[in-house]
């Protein structure tokens, strides 16, 4: 077993132009405060990484993780969730995912692609340079729109969808192996990657790639109804990053999963701020510390209702309370006795 390390927060929900959240020192010194022992810091905000210093230079890391260090935090990971997002993009999707991108590739998918996938390779580089083991993203998606199987798909559309999207991931994944770091897709609705066969379709695609993992996160699976408790039993092995973030279904006589097209407020499935809504967190940090699960537990805020600021000051008390100390003795040891042999022999009556 192994203690879950924590707490910690995702930046990007809380960047804005106003102090403290427009700096990097600023957002550390904010975190610190609230108690968090780690950041997850989302890569296209330049005025908290310079990713593409961060792949040339040593000393600019080094800088960076001191500054950090200096205020009580540790790096958890770096995030590439808009820019994996951008590695695979179906033609339907291209004019809003734009917006995810730089303006010299704006219109462009091909060098949209290409962009994308040179800014992924190039935090695995600054990851290892960081002495981080796990980056958290997005993998794209390509067949999404043609989950619900209507019109009908036609046969070896899925099969071929999953081997493009492996196909243009492969490089990255290789790129990351030769950097010993973890690729942890988020599983999440609008990814090709959004539940357990999904996930299984693309590590087979990728030929079981030793670098392709899984960022939990309970949230996405409570909109979709999944059993986020078995998926840990199933998937344990692979998870190697970790957000907390609450959420809740209500169903109602006029709209379920699908939504209606309603703002987030509106909807039966909805994010929530840690502990307002329906997840079993006792029960997943037990599973994951039973587990063995090396992961830090990066707070995400979503929430419909409840501020940020707010959601942030009760997220790190909400970890610290969830997160086990792993136990190195079992509670019956002062019953125990040294083996001997000729008394189990005796005992088995032999």
């Amino acid at each position: 077993m192994k203690t879950i390390k924590g707490p910690a927060v995702f930046l990007a929900q809380f960047v804005d132009s106003k102090a403290p959240f427009n700096t990097l020192d600023g957002m550390c010194k904010w975190a610190s405060d609230l108690g968090y022992k780690g950041i997850q810091i989302p890569t296209w905000e330049k005025f908290l990484i310079d990713i593409d210093k961060a792949a040339e230079s040593q000393d600019y890391c080094d800088e960076l993780k001191g500054k950090v260090n200096s205020y009580g935090l540790e790096i958890t990971e770096l995030s590439t969730h808009l820019q994996g997002q951008l590695v695979a993009v179906h033609p339907a999707y291209d004019l809003m995912f734009d917006n995810f991108a730089p303006d010299s590739v704006k219109n462009n998918p091909k060098a949209r692609t290409e962009w994308a996938v040179d800014v992924v390779k190039k935090a695995a580089t600054a990851s290892r340079r960081l002495g981080l083991k796990a980056h958290a993203t997005f993998s794209g998606a390509l067949l999404w729109h043609t989950w619900h199987p209507w019109p009908q798909r036609p046969a070896g559309l899925v099969e071929m969808g999953f081997e493009e999207l492996a196909k243009r991931w492969m490089p990255i994944l290789n790129h990351f192996d030769e950097e010993g770091v973890d690729v942890c897709y988020e599983i999440h609705p609008g990814e090709d990657l959004h539940d357990g066969d999904t996930f299984e379709r693309f590590l087979e695609a990728t030929g079981n790639h030793k670098r392709v993992n899984i960022l939990y996160d309970p949230s996405h699976f409570v909109l979709q109804q999944l059993d986020y408790i078995t998926y840990i039993d199933h998937y344990h092995e692979f998870i190697k990053s970790f957000h907390v973030k609450d959420s809740e279904f209500n169903p109602t006589g006029k709209k379920g999963a699908f939504g209606g097209y309603n703002d987030w407020g509106q909807r039966a499935g909805r994010y929530r701020s840690l502990g307002d809504g329906q997840i079993d967190f006792k029960t997943i940090f037990s599973k994951l510390t039973q587990y063995g699960c090396d992961v830090w537990a990066v707070m995400e805020w979503e929430c419909c209702i409840k501020s940020p600021e707010q959601g942030a000051r009760e997220g790190a008390k909400f970890i610290q309370d969830h997160i086990i100390e792993a136990t190195e003795k079992t509670f019956d040891d002062f019953a125990g006795a040294e083996i001997d042999k000729g008394m189990l022999k005796k005992i088995l009556g032999s």
